[in-house]
């Protein structure tokens, strides 16, 4: 190995000589003796870095800024660490499990413990993070041998973890004498962290962090009772199939039966919410005249439509799907983004008069011609659209992103509408501290269903992630709360399925890359989990849609 290596260090790609090892501060030191407060890690050869990490190869250094997607989510990451470090430093025999994100903010609870949560412990918790934070402490990169972090470990979930991957090296974070398992880089110190809060939520504890539109202030927390209630009763499930964390998952990847019967229970839940949506519209049908289902990209709207109308068709009704892309304006007048291309996440991408105007003919008893608009063949509408009548007991079901956007519908009260909303919103963790965010289960079933229906590699859906991001958070996001119920969509088994298809396809993208980054991050997050067998996926799971196969045609 050579004594030095050579580093370009951007945005000025300024190139020095540094010792090989070196830590990446020190790099940056050398172009600048006041680092940027504001950058949260750095990209070597593209690959996410903590500025405590160090160099072994020649790179270039490319920095990281908290108003990035990828600094806010190391920002949040290193309160999740802080905030573990102060629990564990209050109350050493109590085990705090991190659960869903609620507005800018993770909840935890105490997990086989009689500590009942409240402002007390909320401001305790807080306080003791201050501390943490004053203090300033390095948080370091290190290694322990696999029977070190047994011992370390031993008797929580990340013992679990470390005893079924098996890893001679584990890697860690070390801060004073706390130590975690490493799942992804962290800022270089404590002090770093200065914008948080710690409040009591109904049962929980609520961590607050800033938005990466805004990290310098902590937003207006807005209540999402319904989306907590979505959370609560998928924590239930969990406890109903007895799986936590990707450990216990891993447990039962080793007998095909237990993994198997573990399929069909997650599967049978879903299938049991449905029915009991299903069951809502059928009482209130003589009132509803449109039901519409929104939600982001790779939620499985689609699928759980079709598996809604089954449902609907057994109460007696008959429903009508309709997907509101057939309704996208013919290409030339569809506005364009900054990059000149068509912009379909937005509302003004839909020929809105004629969705109205065909609901309203519908509605009156006349036939109608919808539009069918045809993304692989035409690029636009067919000449010939679909000819529709509604009979006796038929009901309508429009399948979009923007179905819950209040300007769509211009012709119906409130209560003709029953509006769902449908998301993957995961409630597997990697360990009692470590969420799986549920963008990147959508991200992961994405990139599997682009490759395996549209042909595009994992870099081209990589590239157009962020401009889904941005259409979701501007005309989605907004009126989730709208929504007469929420759907669940995630399975907890499924990663342990799409990882067969994803590893293979994210391992294509190559360093020179910008998304190299994203692809390691996945593929870190993927290597977590054992595979489960493809072959047990009911035909009729909303997974289907993502690895095909599915009984339903699309």
């Amino acid at each position: 190995m050579p004594n030095s290596i050579d580093v370009i260090i951007w945005p000025e790609k300024q190139q020095i000589s540094v010792p090989t090892g070196v830590r990446v501060i020190h790099c940056l030191k050398q172009i600048n003796k006041k680092v940027d407060p504001n950058i949260a890690a750095v990209r070597v050869n593209n690959e996410y870095f903590s500025l405590m990490d160090p160099i072994a190869i020649s790179s270039e250094l490319k920095p990281v800024y908290f108003n990035e997607e990828a600094g806010s989510r190391i920002y949040r990451d290193s309160l999740v660490f802080v905030f573990e470090f102060a629990v564990r430093s209050l109350y050493p025999d109590q085990k705090a499990v991190i659960g869903h994100s609620l507005d800018q903010s993770s909840f935890y609870r105490f997990q086989d413990s009689g500590l009942a949560v409240s402002s007390r412990i909320a401001q305790e918790v807080e306080e003791a993070m201050w501390e943490i934070s004053a203090r300033d402490l390095p948080i370091e990169p290190g290694l322990m041998s696999w029977k070190e972090a047994l011992a370390y470990f031993a008797g929580r979930s990340t013992g679990q973890l470390v005893q079924e991957k098996n890893d001679s090296h584990v890697p860690i974070w070390r801060c004073g004498d706390f130590i975690a398992l490493r799942h992804s880089p962290l800022v270089m110190s404590t002090g770093v962290l200065k914008i948080f809060a710690v409040e009591f939520y109904q049962e929980v504890l609520l961590l607050r962090f800033p938005s990466v539109e805004k990290p310098d202030i902590l937003p207006v927390r807005h209540e999402q009772p319904k989306l907590y209630a979505v959370y609560k009763e998928h924590k239930r499930w969990g406890e109903i199939l007895r799986v936590p964390n990707v450990a216990s998952l891993n447990a039962l990847s080793r007998n095909s039966e237990d993994a198997r019967d573990f399929i069909l229970s997650a599967e049978a839940l879903h299938d049991r919410k449905i029915a009991e949506i299903g069951g809502m519209i059928a009482d209130r049908s003589k009132n509803i005249k449109a039901i519409m289902i929104a939600g982001p990209s790779s939620s499985g709207k689609t699928t759980f439509t079709k598996k809604l109308s089954l449902s609907l068709k057994s109460s007696g009704l008959s429903p009508v799907l309709i997907s509101l892309d057939d309704y996208y304006l013919e290409r030339p007048n569809i506005p364009k983004d900054e990059q000149g291309k068509p912009n379909f996440e937005i509302l003004e991408a839909l020929d809105i008069p004629l969705f109205n105007q065909n609901l309203s003919d519908l509605l009156a008893g006349k036939e109608v011609e919808t539009p069918i608009f045809d993304f692989k063949k035409a690029g636009g509408r067919l000449p010939r659209g679909r000819m529709l009548r509604l009979e006796e007991n038929n009901i309508l079901l429009y399948e979009g992103i923007h179905a819950l956007n209040p300007s769509l519908i211009r012709i119906l009260d409130e209560d003709s509408v029953f509006r769902i909303y449908i998301s993957a919103l995961t409630a597997l963790n990697i360990d009692d501290h470590v969420r799986i965010a549920t963008t990147d289960n959508r991200l992961i079933r994405r990139i599997v269903r682009d490759h395996q229906f549209r042909r595009y590699t994992a870099l081209q859906t990589l590239k157009i992630w962020p401009s889904v991001r941005r259409g979701e958070e501007e005309n989605i996001f907004p009126w989730d709360s709208s929504a007469d119920i929420m759907f669940n969509s995630a399975l907890d088994y499924e990663i342990a399925v799409l990882k067969v298809f994803a590893e293979p396809l994210l391992g294509t993208v190559t360093p020179d890359e910008f998304e190299y980054g994203e692809a390691r991050r996945l593929i870190n997050l993927l290597r977590n989990f054992f595979p489960f067998p493809i072959e047990e996926v009911p035909s009729f799971s909303i997974l289907r849609e993502f690895i095909g196969h599915s009984g339903f045609h699309y």
